[in-house]
């Protein structure tokens, strides 16, 4: 492997974990009604998400701005910044979205913390929406009880794309 690659995927994954930081950080800002709370609190209200596309949004948009700083250091570390931005941005509407329209099919954790975060009203518990790394970090997790509809391996491949794209 050359240098370039090893600075290009360590960045990457750095760009990664600072995005699910910044993630908790901010969903966790918006319970604080004083900072972000309005908008969110009509979020609670509805209890649905804004479809993928709209999700991607409020993700992506955010970031441009930071996408140049990789560059700072070099072009490997630019792209991989930058690529990690944008696919952070992607899974984060995806686990967003399928955690409204159907908790079951959130796969890679054990329970779907945003979609309990809404269904137990926890105003002050597990703000991480596409991992629950920062809320243990932080203690802000709980482990509240979940029972799935169905277990995962009842659902097919297909499933996991039905969800509001747009």
């Amino acid at each position: 492997m050359t240098q370039d690659f090893l600075i290009f995927f360590f960045v990457l994954l750095l760009a990664l974990l600072f995005s699910t930081f910044m993630e908790y950080t901010i969903h966790r800002l918006m319970h604080a009604r004083y900072v972000l709370g309005t908008k969110h609190l009509e979020h609670h209200k509805e209890g649905t998400g804004q479809g993928w596309w709209g999700e991607f949004l409020d993700y992506f948009l955010p970031t441009i701005p930071f996408l140049w700083f990789g560059f700072l250091y070099s072009v490997a570390a630019g792209i991989g910044w930058a690529l990690g931005g944008f696919i952070y941005a992607c899974i984060a509407a995806y686990a967003h979205q399928v955690q409204h329209d159907n908790p079951d099919l959130v796969f890679w954790l054990k329970k779907p913390v945003h979609h309990l975060h809404h269904k137990e009203k926890m105003w002050h518990h597990n703000f991480g929406i596409t991992f629950s790394f920062w809320d243990k970090v932080f203690g802000t997790y709980d482990d509240t009880d979940w029972i799935p509809n169905k277990k995962r391996n009842e659902y097919q491949l297909s499933d996991y794309f039905k969800i509001q794209w747009f």
